[in-house]
């Protein structure tokens, strides 16, 4: 339902020449969701679709709400005359020289703003390691100052729900959860001969966290002595001997092209892995590679680490950050597969499903 503000808004600000439409008339359309991501035309970068656009499509669906994207620079300058009821922005989308006209502009016409984060921005450890990826200040001022002015933060995790509340915010936990249709079903079935390969998949800011599998992949073999090697996909650009790349071809930073590659590819592996070092902004994400890995078919193996917090009850395995005790959790995977993938998988479509109701619907205020 559309917030009280923004219908007294909308009646304070209207045109004398506009009609203002009868009590018997039809009733005014579904509330319009304006959001704010990087790429556009259908195309965008991972933690956009996950957090915003395949949500945003679930709402459309629902028919509890209109939706589209916003080009932020139209829209703040007015460019763009649509008026919004909900305006949600993700992270760092909305250019800083434009927030404030962006934000007098949703007070006037009593906009709803919410904020999206699903990263920890705040914190002194992790504005270290932004800074170390070289993270562009001005971008981490824009989510900031977007941060300051929402009306609701959302974000994925608890103990990232826990860095904002020490940060003076309050905001609230929508987990993560994967697309419905985007990925398949049932285990997969890994190359019989050569080697065993290990996936592990993520961004340029997990290269310490690559680091930790070394000792774990040195001379590793599976139970009747295959060699196991470790695949990367993302992570580091640099090669290395104790690791082999798989490139991603042309167009696969698009999500859904990034998952049809993985799907294709998913015969190369038999267990995927995400190793976590002890660290602030590793412990305030999501067990989203365990979604993404159980729903490729595959056993999945991680750091114990509070991101991964209650993976055991639905066929993930955890691992101390200790070479022989990951040696361990990965043959157990090994010889374990299918019943863990189905698991996994169970839990997977039964609570963990991109719908667009729930917890999302409320923060947006519908």
């Amino acid at each position: 339902m559309t917030s009280l503000r923004s219908r007294v808004a909308r009646f304070l600000t209207r045109r004398p020449d506009q009609d203002v439409a009868p009590a018997s008339g039809p009733a005014p359309g579904p509330p319009l969701v304006g959001f704010v991501v990087h790429g556009a035309g259908g195309v965008h970068p991972a933690s956009a679709h996950i957090r915003v656009t395949g949500r945003m499509s679930a709402l459309a669906a629902s028919g509890a709400a209109r939706v589209a994207q916003v080009e932020p620079v139209r829209w703040a300058d007015g460019t763009d005359t649509a008026h919004l009821d909900v305006l949600l922005v993700q992270r760092d989308a909305f250019p800083l020289a434009a927030l404030d006209a962006a934000i007098e502009r949703a007070r006037r016409e009593g906009t709803r703003i919410v904020a999206e984060v699903d990263d920890d921005f705040f914190s002194r450890e992790a504005r270290a390691r932004l800074v170390r990826a070289e993270y562009d200040p001005e971008r981490l001022a824009s989510v900031e100052r977007v941060v300051a002015a929402a009306d609701v933060v959302v974000t994925s995790t608890e103990p990232l729900r826990a860095v904002l509340a020490a940060a003076g915010t309050t905001a609230v936990v929508v987990p993560n959860a994967v697309q419905p249709g985007l990925w398949g079903t049932g285990p997969s079935r890994p190359d019989p001969v050569g080697p065993r390969r290990v996936l592990y998949m993520g961004s340029a800011t997990h290269g310490d966290d690559l680091a930790l599998l070394r000792p774990v992949f040195d001379g590793l073999v599976d139970d009747d002595g295959r060699a196991v090697r470790l695949e990367v996909v993302g992570v580091t650009d640099t090669d290395a001997d104790w690791f082999d790349r798989l490139d991603l071809p042309d167009g696969a930073n698009h999500y859904p092209e990034f998952v049809a590659f993985l799907r294709a590819n998913a015969h190369r592996w038999s267990a995927g892995v995400a190793p976590l070092t002890d660290d602030p902004f590793n412990d305030a994400k999501s067990d989203l590679k365990f979604l993404e890995v159980s729903m490729l078919g595959l056993p999945f193996v991680a750091s114990d680490r509070p991101s991964y917090a209650g993976i055991g009850e639905h066929g993930g395995l955890l691992a101390e950050n200790d070479p022989a005790a990951w040696q361990h959790a990965l043959r157990t995977a090994f010889r374990e597969a299918d019943e863990r993938v189905q698991r996994a998988q169970a839990y997977v479509g039964a609570e963990r499903l991109v719908t667009g109701d729930g917890d999302w619907r409320a923060a947006l205020g519908l």
